[in-house]
């Protein structure tokens, strides 16, 4: 069906917001981040010593050469590819940097750079490898494998790292050597490329009724068969592990993926039956899932920093404190990651950070900069030009959407909090690679994507003049 996007006017150029127009404006916009980044690092150094930092030009260089490395990849890997993207990731990351040096101490901050730097590198390889986007789809099943292994991980014997929470043992983690992370974090990339995979070749029969039960035509259930199980497999070992927060990110991208692809409304409620199910029975077998929606209903008759609502009412306190300007950027009370007034206030309560210091302008700010990437990743899907790459590129807006909002949601008291963390600025590399890793796949789609529109602009039919006149 022809769009307005597959017509242009007689003599209208194609190629004026071309590849070119779109990495001069990346660039451009790189360039204001950086500015940005470097300015909130003299305000943040200022107000904590009072001294202009005196590795500002290293700084600097650092930010604006990490920038650059990863727009030197767009310009030869992804030259049609969204040119908003990349800027709003790099402003995020360099805004968290600079709050987790700015909270202290310096390891956290050298290794959150580190962090960055591998982010960094692990975009352009992706970018590098993953050419097409429907070389992802080949490897479905062998991606699913290694969604599995990396979920089953912290389960291992001396592999796996159990966390001790308010609520119990969590076992989230693992360690190699002196390294360690959260390997769900990429688990989750993984298990979303097979959602969209398995729903693009099956869509037709899960939207369509073709299954005979008496006198009615209704939905054929076989093939929810297998993609129930490697979904169910999944909750059941997050379960496990007690990781409520990714096992409830899992479940509503398992959900909307399917809406998604067959645009039937039927499962989004079988979905929420399914949801409050899970919820009551959760609430019975996990601890930690208990006492957060209690420390989310009645907080302040639970105050306690090691096993009450004591981190959630501080993280209040802290953004009441920073009103609608904040206290400025190293005037706020927030202690350091050692003794902390906000628990774990430079990696799950980050958010609250800025609340404090930069008030609530500053977060309206981080609001509205997640919100346009997902506006861009939804735009992504639209421009898309297969239907895997379509629902691939909606399930990476459902992730990086809904782990943001979860969290926000969680420390301002709109949810009990999830123990997610604030993509690209809360401390932690494994999440840090990961979600660079998704921003490549995306810039991936939208290549292709916008190539194929060009295509088909520069192909169109000329439209002919009201007047009646030929054109050209």
């Amino acid at each position: 069906m022809p769009t307005l996007l597959s017509r242009r006017l007689p003599g209208q150029d194609v190629r004026a917001s071309g590849p070119n127009a779109r990495r001069r404006t990346e660039l451009g916009l790189l360039i204001l981040s950086a500015l940005i980044i470097v300015a909130a690092y003299v305000l943040a150094a200022a107000g904590t010593t009072a001294k202009i930092p005196a590795d500002l030009g290293p700084f600097l260089a650092i930010v604006l050469g990490l920038a650059l490395a990863a727009h030197v990849a767009n310009r030869i890997y992804a030259p049609d590819a969204n040119p908003v993207l990349l800027p709003l990731v790099s402003l995020l990351n360099g805004l968290g940097y600079v709050m987790i040096a700015r909270i202290g101490p310096l390891h956290f901050a050298t290794a959150q750079a580190g962090w960055t730097a591998v982010g960094i590198g692990a975009y352009i390889i992706t970018l590098m490898v993953v050419r097409r986007s429907r070389d992802l789809d080949r490897y479905r099943y062998l991606l699913l494998l290694g969604a599995v292994v990396l979920i089953l991980s912290p389960l291992v014997p001396h592999l796996g790292a159990p966390v001790t929470t308010a609520g119990g043992s969590v076992k989230l983690w693992v360690h190699v050597g002196p390294l360690s992370g959260q390997p769900v974090e990429l688990a989750k990339l993984a298990l979303c490329i097979f959602f969209a995979s398995y729903f693009a070749e099956k869509r037709e029969l899960l939207s369509v009724p073709t299954y005979r039960l008496g006198n009615r035509l209704v939905l054929d259930p076989r093939p929810l068969g297998p993609i129930l199980v490697a979904w169910g497999f999944a909750m059941l070992v997050l379960g496990a592990e007690r990781d409520i927060g990714f096992a409830l990110l899992i479940f509503v991208l398992f959900i909307a993926m399917l809406w998604l692809a067959t645009g039937r409304g039927a499962y989004v409620v079988i979905g929420l039956v399914m949801f409050a199910v899970g919820a009551l029975v959760a609430s019975h077998l996990f601890v930690q899932v208990d006492a957060r929606v209690e420390n989310w209903l009645h907080p302040w008759s639970r105050v306690d920093l090691t096993t009450g609502s004591g981190q959630f009412v501080q993280g209040l306190y802290g953004m009441g404190t920073g009103g609608l300007t904040g206290t400025g950027l190293g005037f706020g009370l927030l202690g350091n990651s050692v003794h902390p007034i906000i628990p774990e206030v430079n990696s799950d309560y980050i958010f609250a950070a800025f609340g404090t210091e930069m008030g609530l302008l500053g977060t309206t700010v981080i609001v509205f900069a997640f919100t346009l990437i997902v506006g861009a990743g939804l735009r992504i899907a639209q421009t898309a030009r297969s239907e895997f790459a379509k629902l691939l590129a909606a399930g990476l807006t459902v992730i990086l959407g809904l782990q943001a909002f979860f969290i926000m949601a969680g420390i301002v008291g709109v949810l009990p909090f999830t123990g997610l963390t604030l993509p690209f600025m809360a401390y932690g590399g494994s999440s840090l690679v990961a979600n660079y890793v998704l921003i490549a796949l995306f810039m991936r789609i939208s290549d292709e994507g916008e190539r194929a529109t060009v295509a088909a602009a520069a192909t169109a039919t000329p439209v002919a003049p009201e007047d009646g006149t030929r054109s050209g």
